[in-house]
């Protein structure tokens, strides 16, 4: 055997034994249940235990960061063959056959997404984050942080904010800020549970007391503290703002006729599918399901379950991972074929590719793009 023979031999070998190695990689993966990791803001609540169960570490628990992969937190594997290792150390191991081919092998710091249960027991702080190219200049290359939220729980009278009202200029932002009356210029939402909030980077936001939702955002914790209601510390010190990044960045152009997004819900058999947001960033669905929904983990992407309420299984070709109201999870984007059994509610997120996940099957079943554009972040 020559040279070239020898070559072309070993290639054909190291080939075979790489594709025999890939398929019983791609055997192994199954749904990750993640350990969520719990942050105690002062205004949290106890709701987290008392709704879905949650080991909570005390009355003030306002965060659980459901799948997060994050210098401020990182998700540990709770089930199965990597029960104990972190979010990341999961990545590193199985990478692309984890996060799909539209992320690719780019290192878990490319991880796109955190996933968050909010329990707001008082309102939170006026807030506003920075877009990406903002984010990358003035906040060491963090990434800039587009959100979305979607309300599981409503006490009656709760109300939000989103954006300011119309006319609102700098002048009387900087001023309301300085002289502590912020409030007369913010526009006030009351909510319901079920209402979804788009909330693209530079809107200026604020959770109100009574509110427990669901959180989709780009995998970052830049946050600027904007105003926060005049309150003090036990000592009487008042909590930090970031008043000039946050009138660098602020969108004050009043525009908030779209504040609540109706979203479009799909028909599919006993179930309903309701595409909630579609952005560059993530898309989230809700999937009210009946008896079974049938999903897909073509290798393109990986998806996050969340159970927002109800019971059930995720089946996949190895066996099944059964979950209660409160579990996430992360699919694996090379797992393949599974379906979500019970009688529940889920969100399901995953970054798109919009025309060909979103636009392009709806269109085929004949909505119309003024219908399409009910789905938040997407123009009609």
């Amino acid at each position: 055997m020559d040279n070239v023979d020898k070559t072309v031999h070993n290639l054909f070998f190291t080939t075979l034994y790489l594709l025999i190695n890939l398929k019983e990689l791609v055997s192994m993966l199954y749904p990750l249940k993640l350990n969520p990791i719990y942050k105690e803001p002062i205004w949290g609540g106890k709701t987290l235990r008392e709704k879905f169960g949650k080991d909570i570490p005390s009355d003030c628990t306002g965060e659980s960061w459901e799948i997060a992969c994050h210098k401020n937190g990182t998700s540990i594997v709770a089930n199965g063959t990597l029960k104990g290792k972190s979010l990341k150390e999961a990545i590193e191991l199985w990478q692309e056959e984890l996060l799909g081919t539209r992320i690719g092998k780019k290192g878990v710091e490319k991880f796109p997404l955190l996933v968050k249960i909010i329990d707001a027991c008082d309102k939170l702080s006026v807030q506003v984050h920075p877009g990406d190219e903002y984010a990358k200049e003035h906040e060491n290359g963090e990434l800039g942080k587009t959100e979305m939220w979607y309300v599981i729980d409503a006490e009656p009278g709760a109300q939000l904010v989103y954006g300011v009202k119309p006319g609102v200029t700098r002048e009387q932002f900087e001023t309301g800020i300085r002289n502590g009356n912020l409030e007369d210029y913010l526009n006030y939402v009351e909510v319901h549970a079920g209402d979804v909030f788009f909330i693209p980077a530079t809107t200026l936001h604020a959770i109100g007391k009574g509110l427990l939702i669901a959180e989709i955002q780009q995998n970052s914790d830049t946050t600027y503290r904007v105003y926060d209601w005049n309150r003090v510390d036990s000592q009487g010190n008042p909590r930090q703002l970031h008043i000039e990044k946050a009138l660098d960045v602020t969108d004050l152009s009043g525009n908030t006729d779209k504040e609540k997004v109706e979203g479009l819900a799909v028909a599919e058999g006993e179930n309903t599918r309701t595409y909630l947001v579609a952005c560059e960033y993530f898309a989230t669905e809700k999937l009210i399901i009946r008896k079974e929904s049938k999903e897909t983990a073509n290798g393109e992407k990986f998806d996050i379950i969340m159970v927002i309420d109800g019971s059930g299984s995720i089946c996949y070709k190895e066996g099944q991972e059964a979950f209660k109201a409160g579990d996430s999870f992360l699919v694996p984007a090379f797992m393949g074929d599974y379906v979500i059994k019970g009688h529940c509610t889920v969100l399901k997120s995953y970054v798109p590719d919009i025309e060909k996940d979103i636009i392009i099957p709806l269109k085929n079943r004949g909505f119309s793009m003024d219908e399409i554009g009910k789905i938040g972040g997407i123009e009609k």
